[in-house]
């Protein structure tokens, strides 16, 4: 199922613009949720503000939000004034600057969205956008108030869309361990770790990524609804002992004759 456009402005590249939506790329509404209850009566919990020196509660309309300059000291700050200092990339995509499409490490990239035209009439616009960063191995950064922060963002032409990647802040990335030295392998080790992989390799599928906690789960709920007891209790797998590798050569042969018999007796 498509997901909902959560946002909609333009799309800009010098004078060329067009209306877009965007969506999220991900979900999780897939996964199981708990709710927190009163045990004794069943009913569900709700959070409510108080006030932390009358310790009464908040209603709505007098919440407010304070930035803090002090002890026990706050500006408070209403929607009036967050919109008069709004920026432009509030709703505007605004592409600046293009770099080449494999110079951004993985490290960089946070949450993935999908970038559409709003319309028929910015189709045209929207395709030769995309169609130019594929022809020119480019992806776009510009930069967008999303999430309520300005952040920088990176448009990557994929198939007949655009995903836009919302980056991760300077601070937020730390620095990587060290790379290992490399050694020199015999020739043999190195071909008996080539032919472990070639046997464990096998085409892309989505299904690799399934998790199975959330299986689990969802059968514990329908066995509690059936029978009102909890599922019986699974039994944990046995932890491989530790052993320390002395003979990575014969380690490796086992390795290698496992994986070979597990491929002759599968269906």
């Amino acid at each position: 199922m498509a997901s909902r456009s959560f946002w909609k402005g333009y799309l800009k590249l010098s004078l060329v613009t067009c209306a877009v939506t965007m969506a999220p790329a991900t979900t999780e509404s897939e996964r199981v949720r708990f709710h927190t209850l009163n045990r004794k009566t069943g009913h569900r919990v709700e959070s409510r503000y108080v006030d932390a020196i009358t310790g009464r509660p908040v209603d709505p309309e007098d919440e407010a939000r304070g930035y803090q300059r002090g002890e026990g000291d706050y500006v408070v700050i209403e929607d009036e004034d967050l919109a008069a200092v709004a920026l432009d990339s509030a709703r505007t995509i605004d592409i600046q600057t293009f770099v080449p499409k494999n110079s951004i490490g993985w490290v960089w990239y946070d949450t993935p969205h999908y970038l559409a035209p709003a319309d028929q009439v910015g189709e045209e616009a929207f395709s030769v956008i995309r169609e130019a960063m594929t022809a020119s191995g480019t992806v776009g950064i510009a930069r967008l108030v999303l999430y309520r922060r300005e952040r920088a963002v990176l448009l990557d032409p994929r198939d007949r869309g655009i995903v836009l990647w919302t980056l991760r802040f300077g601070d937020e990335v730390r620095e990587g361990p060290k790379p290992v030295k490399s050694r020199e392998e015999d020739g043999k080790t190195l071909a008996m770790v080539k032919r472990l992989i070639d046997t464990r390799t096998k085409p892309w599928d989505p299904a690799m990524l399934t998790d199975p906690v959330q299986g689990n789960l969802q059968d514990l709920i329908a066995a509690k609804e059936k029978a009102g007891r909890p599922a019986a209790k699974r039994k944990k797998g046995e932890a491989p002992a530790a052993t320390n590798v002395i003979d990575i050569m014969d380690a490796l042969r086992k390795s290698v004759a496992a994986e070979t018999g597990k491929k002759k007796t599968r269906p």
